[in-house]
């Protein structure tokens, strides 16, 4: 279908794209604020980034990745996520030689093949943080104290802060026996996907949504209390951190995040209007992520926020800013004598940074002002015939309807002078 976009696809338009550069200008906004830079990476990546990266285990990885064989016969992936990416660039551009955290953000297209539904697409976007060189639980309060005030900042007041902590290669094979033992005689009941991540990642079975596969798993055993010293200590602290921040939230120890690569603190926003898909943004600490990428082990925390979904909920709650096309001026020629002095007018004002637009088809004045009204233009700048021979433009105010005959060649200058004052 030519005149239709690919499935789980959505063209951003001209009305709404206003919303986009909104949400855009908050976040470069609060990065700077927070001394985050911007890095972008390529939107496909080697295929093996991601299998190490993310991990096997993943419903990403198992289902929802788009991968292709490129003409060098080389295996690529559209990004489903930017964590991996980011960490491949630290590495690649030695990063972590510059002063420590090497702290960084990102908004761009994400690519998975998932099930299109409101605010879900096979192409999607968000906006990502990424912390990398500090172990303590001080940077994990910032990464989430951040991305609280983002979603403030747009207006959300209804949000759901969870957190928890999914241990260290050291506590989680204790809490792994545990968990076994406790979905061994259940796990027969449960679906194929949660069948499967039984002997490969247990742990994911708690994240689990279908109805069936939440109650076989209800009363199981729970990470918190199976957390060595070292990782207890750190999300006490983190608690600490938060509270001090008076920033709320709740202990869900079901909370074990979707992708492998997460140690000890994980947490979720979600906005409660948004019904059943809820999150809004997820993140948590990734300290062996690095070393899986080739790297020396260092420690590293993130989260991303899915844009779309974050439209949703501003829309959902009217808080999107309406859109703004007005100009300063619009430019009426009448007749042909008078589109090169009028083409000349507006390029003259574009130059000085007045925004303005002119008729390119021809239509009656009264066409045109109808035109110029919608727009909608502070002012038209008529001209005819008779404008023409004597140099003049006939101004007119939309607003009160005043019009007034000047100079062609001061009405720049009144524009810039009307700014200024």
């Amino acid at each position: 279908m030519l005149t239709t976009a690919p499935r789980g696809t959505k063209d951003i338009l001209p009305e709404t794209s206003g919303h986009w550069q909104y949400i855009e200008e908050t976040v470069y906004n609060l990065c700077r604020i927070y001394g985050y830079s911007e890095i972008r990476t390529p939107v496909f990546e080697h295929t093996e980034l991601f299998l190490r990266g993310i991990g096997e285990t993943t419903d990403i990885v198992d289902k929802e990745m788009y991968t292709f064989t490129d003409r060098g016969e080389r295996s690529i992936t559209l990004r489903p996520e930017n964590t991996a990416a980011v960490v491949r660039a630290f590495l690649e551009h030695k990063l972590y030689a510059g002063p420590q955290p090497t702290k960084l953000f990102y908004m761009g297209p994400m690519f998975r093949y998932d099930r299109p539904q409101a605010g879900r697409y096979r192409q999607f976007h968000q906006f990502g943080i990424e912390a990398i060189g500090a172990k303590g639980p001080a940077i994990d309060a910032e990464i989430i104290v951040l991305a609280v005030q983002f979603l403030r900042q747009l207006g959300l007041t209804e949000l759901k802060l969870n957190i928890n902590s999914v241990g260290c290669p050291q506590c989680r094979p204790v809490y792994r026996i545990r968990l076994q033992e406790f979905l061994k005689e259940k796990v027969s009941s449960m679906c194929g996907d949660c069948q499967s991540r039984f002997d490969r990642n247990p742990m994911r079975i708690l994240d689990c949504k279908k109805e069936a596969c939440t109650a076989h798993s209800q009363g199981a055993p729970q990470m918190v209390d199976c957390l060595c010293d070292e990782c207890k200590a750190h999300f006490e602290q983190l608690k600490g951190l938060l509270t001090a921040a008076d920033v709320d939230y709740v202990l869900n120890p079901r909370l074990v995040r979707g992708l492998d690569y997460y140690t000890k603190t994980a947490f979720e926003i979600q906005y409660s209007p948004l019904g059943a898909q809820s999150a809004v943004c997820g993140g948590g600490r990734y300290d062996g992520l690095i070393q899986e990428c080739g790297g020396q082990a260092t420690p590293g925390i993130g989260f991303a926020v899915g844009l779309e979904r974050v439209l949703l909920a501003l829309e959902k709650q009217n808080l999107l800013p309406e859109a703004k096309s007005d100009i300063d001026v619009f430019i009426a020629p009448l007749g042909d004598n008078a589109q090169a002095p009028a083409f000349r007018l507006l390029c003259q004002l574009r130059q000085a940074g007045i925004a303005c637009d002119m008729d390119f088809l021809n239509r009656s004045l009264k066409a045109q002002m109808k035109y110029a009204n919608k727009y909608p233009a502070r002012f038209v700048a008529i001209i005819g015939d008779e404008e023409v021979k004597e140099n003049k433009v006939m101004l007119k105010n939309m607003e009160t309807g005043e019009q007034q005959l000047i100079d062609m060649d001061t009405i720049q200058q009144q524009f810039k002078a009307e700014r200024k004052g």
